[in-house]
């Protein structure tokens, strides 16, 4: 009796122990399988819409639509190592919550794969269905085929083209900071063309590193010179210092590019988010003096337009911008109310420069888009169409989320070969006799 009271309590506790860890396995493996459940509708539709959650909601959104393949992986994995463990009943519940989970983010993987259907159709409603679709012969490039962007490789691509980093174009430090981009064997003497890059960030945050890199590693690997730029953020600088950067950036690549191998007369302007607003505004209003203080007589005009995913009206509160933007413009950005100082806010806004006189255009956006929704992109293609005389392609991307062009996912790949075969229909349009006469000469 004495025996079995001095082991009595430790078996209980160990008795006790095993039955709580078993729980606590039961319980977690129904709580993953829950939140794989939370991630796949969440990429379908964001479980929040406002407020800070909205950003987590984005967030994860964008893992769900451009990373599916990697993210299934890792759920599907992570149930094979602890299913021995399950009881049956919570093991097969586990399998099915899962598995339903798996095959709607697989749908997400065959959206992306599929992406180059859409904008390929994009490009021929803009273009017509005898556009290029290859860049060969308008201007050297270097040997060899351009290689896929793919995730891993798009967070070492930097070093591979990034050989002039930290170029000053302008007085205000670091934030006027610009990389260029160009192949290790471009010709220096070979007028390439050119392609500046304006990081998003809601005019906040953002850096010329990290994004565009799948679009600007593929252009470089095809003979352009990419030119990714800092520029003066908010709330510390104020509306117009943002666009005043990018003006001032446009006019040192248009005097000190040729230095780099870049062609001057041929500059394409991109940029996502608040950098698709900035390199649309940039593009609509060259030479603007507003926007140019102490350099009004500079050349700031570009040839052509990409813009993702950016905002284009700021004047439309209520029906085609995200809650927290008015807010964000008001108190960090503009710093003024639009009851006071509409005009402001209009004059800020790319869709009131629109003229017959705007370059071409790409625009893309993501359907799925719940940071900039996408009537922004919708109303500043019509009112393009409306009056611009040049070509105007727009590519609505189902199933797609806000920043889709970062990861270097399959859609984002697909992205940046439908942007070089854009950016070559433009440039052979404006080159056709110089073209013509260099295609004769090689014959």
């Amino acid at each position: 009796m004495a025996g079995f009271a001095a082991a009595g309590p430790h078996k209980v506790g160990r008795v006790g122990n095993g039955r709580f860890i078993h729980i606590i396995r039961q319980t977690g493996a129904l709580a993953v399988a829950a939140l794989a459940a939370a991630l796949t509708v969440n990429a379908y539709r964001p479980l929040a819409r406002n407020g800070y959650p909205s950003l987590y909601a984005w967030l994860f959104g964008l893992v769900g639509t451009e990373l599916p393949v990697q993210l299934v992986a890792a759920q599907l994995a992570g149930l094979a190592l602890t299913a021995r463990r399950l009881t049956r009943p919570v093991r097969t519940l586990s399998w099915l919550v899962t598995g339903a989970a798996a095959a709607g983010l697989l749908n997400f993987s065959i959206a992306g794969h599929r992406a180059n259907r859409v904008l390929s159709a994009a490009l021929d409603s803009g273009l017509g269905p005898h556009r290029r679709t290859d860049s060969a012969g308008l201007w050297r490039r270097p040997a060899g085929a351009a290689k896929r962007p793919g995730v891993l490789r798009m967070m070492r691509i930097y070093r591979d083209y990034a050989h002039d980093a930290d170029l000053s174009y302008g007085p205000y430090g670091r934030a006027n900071h610009l990389d260029i981009w160009r192949h290790p064997a471009l010709d220096r003497t070979g007028k390439a063309p050119v392609l500046v890059q304006i990081p998003g960030g809601a005019w906040t945050t953002g850096n010329k590193r990290g994004q565009a890199h799948p679009l600007m590693s593929h252009l470089a690997e095809r003979g352009w010179v990419c030119v990714a730029i800092n520029y003066r953020h908010s709330p510390r600088n104020t509306w117009p210092d943002h666009i005043v950067d990018v003006k001032r950036a446009l006019a040192w690549v248009k005097a000190h590019i040729s230095d780099y191998g870049g062609d001057p007369d041929f500059i394409a302007i991109t940029g996502g988010s608040a950098g698709g607003h900035l390199s649309s505004l940039a593009a609509l209003t060259p030479n603007d003096p507003q926007f140019q203080p102490g350099f009004e007589t500079a050349d700031t005009r570009v040839q052509a337009a990409v813009p993702f995913y950016g905002v284009y009206d700021f004047t439309r509160f209520d029906d085609a911008m995200h809650p927290m933007m008015p807010g964000l413009l008001v108190r960090s950005v503009i710093k003024q109310r639009p009851a006071t100082h509409l005009q402001t806010f209009r004059t800020a806004s790319p869709i009131t420069h629109v003229s017959a006189e705007a370059p071409p255009f790409f625009v893309l956006h993501g359907r799925s888009d719940s940071l900039v929704p996408v009537e922004q992109a919708r109303c500043f293609v019509a009112r393009l169409r409306e009056v611009s005389r040049q070509p105007v392609v727009y590519a609505e991307l189902p199933l797609t989320q806000h920043a889709f062009d970062i990861l270097g996912s399959v859609r984002a790949a697909h992205a940046a070969v439908a942007v070089e075969q854009f950016l070559a229909e433009i440039y052979s349009m404006r080159h056709q006799p110089a073209t013509a006469e260099r295609n004769a000469s090689t014959t």
